[in-house]
């Protein structure tokens, strides 16, 4: 069966390391972007290049005939989707609770939830014949991220329980999902919080005394994609470096 893969948010960062790593595994490609068309097709252009099989595709993830959509041009360029990774994420200014508005919060949840849910749901409806979905969440679960980014790590923590839930459903019909838990690592999104050098800052309070890469991310998802972690389902790994 062919290896048909989507990665949600993989115009950049951790998105577009996971997109290199699966295609290097011969995975054919959906490369989904929202707005940054310019390098979600130089990143298609840089895998075919290589010799791979991909190609982008616009689509919001919180919005279900987007997502469909996003299912329906990747079954027609490859056949059925076998592995997903959730790999979309927003968050905005570094903010104490008390300061959010409710837009905010409701953008943060309709993204990194909502669109989790609708991307999961699409792809237990489509894997008639198995497969693997990886959610990225965030080490941001676990610590609450208080002063900087408590809705985002609330989003988070949604990812995580959906994650448990949705790996015994889907247990039965031999699709397995897990999730990852980034810690600090080196990607823009820290600029998109106003603080672009948040990690140098951090890097002595973690164990390993660095923030993490991208690819060293990917390394984990496409481990837990992998027939390699064939019997690993409803498990996290902490890529955060000690922390």
């Amino acid at each position: 069966m062919v290896k048909v893969a989507i990665v949600t948010g993989a115009s950049r960062g951790i998105g577009a390391a996971t997109a290199r790593q699966l295609s290097a595994r011969g995975y054919a490609l959906c490369i989904n972007y929202l707005s940054s068309q310019t390098l979600a097709e130089a990143l298609v252009s840089e895998i075919i290049g290589a010799g791979g099989q991909a190609f982008a595709c616009r689509g919001d993830v919180s919005n279900e005939q987007d997502v469909i959509a996003l299912f329906d041009a990747t079954e027609q360029a490859y056949g059925p989707v076998t592995a997903l990774v959730n790999n979309v994420g927003i968050l905005f200014t570094q903010s104490t609770l008390a300061d959010m508005e409710v837009e905010r919060f409701s953008k943060v949840m309709a993204t990194n939830v909502t669109g989790c849910f609708l991307c999961s749901r699409e792809a237990m409806r489509r894997m008639t014949d198995g497969g693997s979905i990886v959610n990225v969440s965030s080490l941001a679960s676990k610590t609450g991220s208080p002063f900087e980014y408590i809705d985002y790590a609330a989003s988070k923590g949604a990812v995580d329980t959906l994650t448990k839930g949705l790996s015994v459903e889907a247990a039965t019909r031999g699709i397995r999902v897990n999730a990852v838990r980034p810690g600090f690592i080196h990607t823009d999104i820290h600029a998109a919080g106003g603080e672009p050098g948040r990690v140098e800052r951090l890097a002595p309070g973690i164990p390993l005394k660095r923030g993490g890469t991208s690819e060293e991310v990917a390394n984990a998802i496409c481990w837990l994609l992998s027939d390699e972690a064939s019997y690993v389902t409803g498990s996290f790994i902490d890529v955060a470096g000690g922390r």
